[in-house]
């Protein structure tokens, strides 16, 4: 089975180069599943049930998401009713929707899984308990886990944790998509973080004056998005599974560059 992995989609321009770009991306390359992180899709970050439900109806099939999950609380009973969109698995139980998903094609079945870091991040529940608890139940081969964290280090350490116990472990939230795309000993795909969905001349997606000021001042800024003249990306990555053994047979970074339509 083929998996099409997209990064943070970052605010209604990365939506919309998205929805533009997915298409021939689709026909490129045949994936089974589409999996894109939605956490930043609603505009000022966040995701709102509007900003889901463009990433859905443009071809994405789950949407994971992170430590922005539940900043709307707009989208706290979207979430619930809506279980292709998944918020981090080890946050607190009493939080609204779920941690993973059953993409049940009967073909090839798929568990997905969003799961978030603690390093340098908001506390959370321990990723490694709470994915182990999960796996135990599960009797689906092929387990993709989106891991949401900002350490690199922590990263790399889940994914050998779970190596040949899952299918890939795919980093988000930096947005930067990194050059260590590989096939762990055990047969789990790994890459630190696949990038994102927005700006291409941009700090993770925003003007750069803004975090620019931000970061020398120490002072707060407003940050805002690139206009609809300006060029986009979306970095994404592609992996390839034996849906016989749940091991992971290929993964291969992408980048598609262009301007909103």
């Amino acid at each position: 089975m083929r998996i099409l992995m997209i990064g943070d989609v970052v605010g209604p321009g990365g939506c919309q180069f998205l929805r533009q770009t997915l298409p021939a991306l689709k026909t490129e390359y045949a994936p089974d599943v589409v999996v894109a992180n939605g956490e930043n899709s609603a505009s000022g970050n966040g995701l709102l049930p509007v900003s889901a439900d463009f990433l859905l109806d443009s071809g994405v099939d789950v949407i994971t998401t992170g430590n922005h999950a539940l900043k709307r609380i707009q989208s706290y009973e979207y979430y619930d009713r809506t279980p292709r969109v998944l918020r981090p698995l080890n946050l607190h139980r009493s939080a609204p929707g779920q941690g993973f998903y059953i993409h049940d094609d009967p073909r090839h079945p798929l568990a997905v899984i969003s799961l978030q870091g603690r390093a340098f991040m908001d506390p959370i529940d321990n990723p490694y308990d709470t994915v182990d608890a999960l796996l135990d139940s599960l009797d689906t081969r092929c387990v993709l886990i989106d891991f949401h964290a900002e350490a690199t280090a922590e990263k790399q350490a889940l994914a050998y944790y779970l190596d040949g116990r899952v299918s890939a472990v795919i980093g988000t939230h930096t947005h930067v998509q990194t050059a260590d795309a590989r096939i762990l000993p055990q047969g789990t795909a790994f890459m630190c973080d696949v990038g994102m969905c927005g700006g291409y001349d941009t700090v993770i997606g925003v003007d750069p004056q803004n975090p620019i000021a931000k970061l020398r001042t120490g002072l707060p800024a407003r940050f805002e998005y690139p206009s609809d003249q300006a060029e986009y990306a979306l970095w994404a990555v592609v992996i390839d599974i034996d849906p016989q053994t749940g091991k992971a047979v290929g993964i291969s970074p992408l980048c598609r560059r262009g301007r909103l339509a």
